[in-house]
């Protein structure tokens, strides 16, 4: 978080920097009375495009937003099928039960140590793949001989899909982002958008550089906040393994420390007492 936090302020001075010499150097080129005489058409024109770009940039903020609370709860969903498959393995006979959990917590663990960081460098982890094929095996051996262990049979079943589903969701969030058609508008809307201020007439050299510097600061902020969230796990903001760890510590696989005591429901209350 902290070096998300310096890259954005060296991005947002250098934009700054930038825009603020470009207004110096327009300022030179542009008589003040030119500029001054025809501030109310300029005036005009620049509404427009400001409101045409607003409009992108709320459409791109609302977009990588509900991307990054899409994999957040893809994520979440995830991990919460590991531990239903987990509590329904204990209904299980021996030796499928021992295996599917085994399995299940081998899953989980292979997620937290070998595929979150592997997302940060934007690719899955074949391990963990392998991982939940053998998870799908374990499970597809149990073989029911009675009613009751059919329709235990067919809601781990139902598990496997849906944890199979999630993950994939989960590792299209890594390799996808918003189209890169979208950001050639944003990135040009936005210079557009502060070189326009420049042809202003201001009889305030500093004022009018006062403006631009503001204007630049936020411009840069939000298409770096956009940035930021573009890519939920292997960006400057990411979703944690937060779920998976809860799911170790849930079914005992991991030491749960004192002071993690108290979040120990957090899957838990999600409605798995019916399993």
């Amino acid at each position: 978080m902290l070096s998300t936090i310096i890259y954005g302020l060296l991005i947002i001075l250098a934009s700054v920097a930038t825009a603020v010499a470009g207004l110096m150097v327009a300022q030179r080129l542009i008589p003040l009375s030119v500029r001054q005489a025809h501030n109310a058409t300029t005036g005009t024109i620049y509404a427009a495009l400001y409101v045409m770009f607003g409009v992108s940039v709320g459409f791109s903020l609302f977009l990588v937003w509900q991307q990054f609370n899409t994999a957040r709860q893809v994520t979440q969903n995830e991990a919460a099928s590991v531990e239903r498959l987990y509590r329904l393995a204990q209904r299980f006979p021996e030796p499928e039960r021992d295996r599917v959990q085994d399995k299940a917590v081998s899953y989980a663990r292979g997620v937290v140590e070998e595929e979150w960081p592997s997302m940060r460098r934007g690719v899955a982890s074949q391990r963990v793949g392998k991982l939940l094929e053998e998870l799908r095996r374990a499970g597809q051996e149990f073989e029911p001989h009675t009613a009751a262990q059919e329709a235990l049979y067919s809601a781990a079943l139902a598990e496997l899909d849906e944890l199979e589903e999630n993950r994939q969701y989960r590792l299209l969030a890594v390799r996808e982002g918003i189209p890169y058609i979208l950001w050639v508008v944003l990135v040009v809307g936005g210079v557009l958008t502060i070189t326009f201020t420049y042809l202003f007439g201001m009889d305030s050299v500093r004022l009018h550089a006062v403006a631009v510097a503001g204007l630049s600061v936020l411009i840069s902020l939000i298409l770096y906040v956009i940035g930021a969230l573009d890519y939920p796990f292997n960006s400057g903001v990411r979703v944690n393994a937060e779920a998976f760890e809860q799911v170790l510590r849930e079914v005992g696989a991991t030491p749960i420390p004192d002071h993690m005591a108290l979040r120990s429901t957090a899957l838990s209350g999600r409605g798995y007492a019916g399993l």
